[in-house]
Formats: structure tokens, C-alpha cells, sequence
């Protein structure tokens, strides 16, 4: 006799809140694992761990987008917009994640949107988003307005603080990184921070920038116990080494409690 998951009614419901009436193939060829993966992350997990829906989703897109998984992702998108995330803001956890990994790793990723908007007809306003002008002055000024905010005051000027032989780096994420994408509409500053903190942790071997970018979080008002709940959250998308690698930055960031 097939064996038959043993789901939790808890895991039942929250799957059915992400998918309405979809039941996986894989209730058939693998229901041990289901069983296992479901009545954690979709349970216990999300009983344990106090974020609203739409924080939580935000989260699960961008770790799945920082640690390459496009096919969940794929299928996480409709769930996300379901449980609260606007298809801007899904859009636009994309659009700055080209600053944290690349567009190389990126574009896959805008093309699953995209496909998945087209096939659960979810519309996106065409309204421009962007709050800064190309032009070099604009991307500046708002580049450092929004680095400010994100990072600390300290950050006025860092555009003229890079390296002699490499000045353009220093100058680029001021005006790219932040100037054209922390600035644009869909999520606030501490919503991108997170975003950011998300990519770096699920992406790994960026441990400075993680520290840095913790700091920031906590600066612009993610506090620690804030943090623990997104890396928590995130522990069944990212696994563990990613998560402990996450929790220690916050740890040596925040000071660890005894």
C-alpha cells in the first residue's frame, strides 16, 4: 500500500492559502519528504516564527532569488501576491537584486515573474517607479539620500571617498546601487534592507557584506530580534549553514545574549 503523508492541519491550510485547490505530484512520488518539508516550514515554522504574511513572503522571494532556486521561486510568486505582496514589490526585489548578484543571475529570475504573472493573470500598474533621472546629478542625490538612510549619516560624501586606482566603485554605489534602485517606489528603506540582508545570506561567502548590511538593518530600525525571525523564517528555503553563517553576523553585530 503507497504510503500517505501525514500533513498536519495546520500545513494543510496554509498551503491551501498559498495554492487554492493545487495538490503536488509530489504527494505521489515522494509523500515521506512532503510529509517532512511541509509540517516543518508550513507549520511549524510559521507557527514559531511571528512575521505578517507579506513580510514573510517578501523574505522567502528574496532568499530564493539569493540562493539560485528558481523554481520555487516560480512557484512562489502567485502564492506571495496572495498573501499580500504587491506584483510591483515582487518586481522590484528583482530589479535590486541585479546591485547583490548580478544580472546574470537575475534575468532568470525576471523571466519566472513575468511567466508567472502571465499564467495566474496577475496585472502590474505601468506606472514608473523610479524616483531618480538618469542623469548623473539626480542618481547621486537620491544615491546618497537613500544610502544615508540605510546606512547612517556617515555615508554623506562616500562618493569621494574610493580607492585612487578604483574611484568608480565607490562612485558607482552611490549612483547605481543605490541611486537607481533603493530609490524607486514599491518597498521603504528598511523593507529593502531586509531584501538586501536576505540576498546576501541566502547568496553566501559575503560575510563582510553581511555584517555591513545587518548593521544597516539595525540602523534603519530591523532590529536583532527582527533579524532572528527573517533568518528563522528563512531556514527552510536556505538550510542550515546559510542560517548559523546568518545568525552569527547578527550576533557579532547586535552582541550575542547570554
Amino acid at each position: 500500500m503507497a504510503y500517505e503523508a501525514q500533513l498536519t492541519d495546520f500545513a494543510r491550510d496554509f498551503h491551501e492559502r498559498m495554492f487554492p485547490g493545487y495538490v503536488s505530484d509530489f504527494l505521489r512520488t515522494d509523500p515521506e519528504f512532503i510529509e517532512r518539508f511541509d509540517n516543518f516550514a508550513f507549520d511549524e515554522v510559521v507557527n514559531t516564527i511571528d512575521l505578517p504574511d507579506r513580510t514573510r513572503f517578501i523574505c522567502w522571494l528574496a532568499t530564493c532569488l539569493g540562493c539560485q532556486g528558481v523554481d520555487e521561486f516560480r512557484g512562489l510568486v502567485p502564492a506571495a501576491v496572495r498573501m499580500g505582496v504587491e506584483p510591483e514589490a515582487v518586481k522590484e526585489i528583482v530589479y535590486q537584486g541585479t546591485a547583490y548578484l548580478g544580472v546574470a543571475r537575475t534575468f532568470p529570475f525576471l523571466k519566472a515573474v513575468n511567466e508567472a504573472f502571465e499564467a495566474a493573470g496577475i496585472e502590474v500598474s505601468d506606472e514608473p517607479r523610479a524616483t531618480t533621472t538618469p542623469d548623473e546629478a539626480s542618481r547621486y542625490e537620491g544615491g546618497e539620500q537613500a544610502q544615508c538612510a540605510s546606512i547612517g549619516a556617515h555615508m554623506a560624501g562616500f562618493k569621494d571617498r574610493g580607492a585612487a586606482d578604483y574611484p568608480w566603485i565607490a562612485q558607482w554605489l552611490v549612483k547605481n546601487c543605490f541611486g537607481d534602485w533603493y530609490t524607486r517606489a514599491g518597498l521603504t528603506i528598511p523593507e529593502r534592507e531586509m531584501v538586501t540582508f536576505c540576498l546576501i545570506a541566502a547568496q553566501g561567502g559575503c560575510e563582510s557584506q553581511l555584517r555591513g548590511h545587518t548593521a544597516a538593518n539595525v540602523q534603519c530600525g530591523n532590529d536583532r530580534d527582527f533579524l532572528i525571525k527573517v533568518v528563522s523564517n528563512n531556514v527552510p528555503f536556505i538550510g542550515y549553514p546559510r542560517s548559523l553563517n546568518a545568525m552569527a553576523a547578527v550576533e557579532e553585530v547586535s552582541g550575542k545574549k547570554e
